[in-house]
């Protein structure tokens, strides 16, 4: 695919800052469910340590400084995620609109696990569109920036990975996609991005089109 020129064989999606509006959300339990844990994490830190990556990054940075996540910690995470989303997750504006009207074939790849994305999904009001067209980090060995997730997705899609248009808002989403042999796409339209000059960011990360509406999405193809 020629930078988003020609008309993908496939699209994937990510979910969390993509379809989702879930990042400050998420950030905000992370740091607080640490806290209850006796470590020291601000939002601002976990959104730049954490953002597109999975509960195993969590769990690893920790364990590269010496430190060791109790084990009621992932639980305890899953549960305040899952409440606050259920409260107060909203899609991202005008992503209904835009999975509508896609006339290609498209899916959804996220490093959160299946419950999660579900969820998200359910609340948004967005799961129709994708279907059991949904793949995570719990599917392969290693998760973003790492290849395995996308190449995955694009296997059991049927779709050759240059022919893949991925759709992304983390650094670690941008790495994995190129890394994968796709185009990328950064979306800076989510609300973890106020403030932040997304556009350098993704665009430093790889990404060959960085946009911030959805309505814009059609801009690009």
């Amino acid at each position: 695919m020629d930078h988003g020129r020609s008309t993908p064989d496939l699209i994937i999606f990510d979910c969390d800052g993509v379809l989702v509006d879930s990042e400050l959300l998420s950030c905000r339990c992370l740091s607080e469910v640490l806290a209850e844990f006796g470590f020291a994490l601000s939002e601002a830190q976990a959104l730049e340590l954490f953002l597109g990556r999975s509960t195993k990054a969590v769990e690893q940075h920790y364990r590269d400084l010496g430190q060791i996540v109790p084990d009621g910690f992932l639980p305890r995470l899953k549960w305040r995620v899952l409440e606050a989303f259920a409260d107060s997750l909203e899609p991202i504006p005008g992503v209904g609109a835009v999975v509508s009207e896609l006339t290609v074939p498209f899916c959804l790849a996220s490093s959160s696990d299946l419950d999660r994305v579900s969820l998200s999904l359910d609340v948004t009001g967005l799961r129709a569109h994708f279907g059991d067209r949904l793949y995570t980090a719990q599917m392969v060995e290693h998760g973003k920036p790492a290849p395995d997730l996308f190449l995955h997705a694009a296997v059991q899609m049927g779709a050759s990975p240059a022919r893949t248009l991925v759709i992304e808002d983390s650094v670690s989403g941008v790495q994995a996609g190129k890394a994968a042999g796709m185009t990328v796409w950064g979306f800076v339209g989510g609300g973890h991005y106020g403030g932040r000059d997304g556009q350098a960011i993704l665009s430093a990360a790889g990404a060959d089109r960085v946009f911030g509406r959805m309505s814009d999405f059609w801009k690009g193809m």
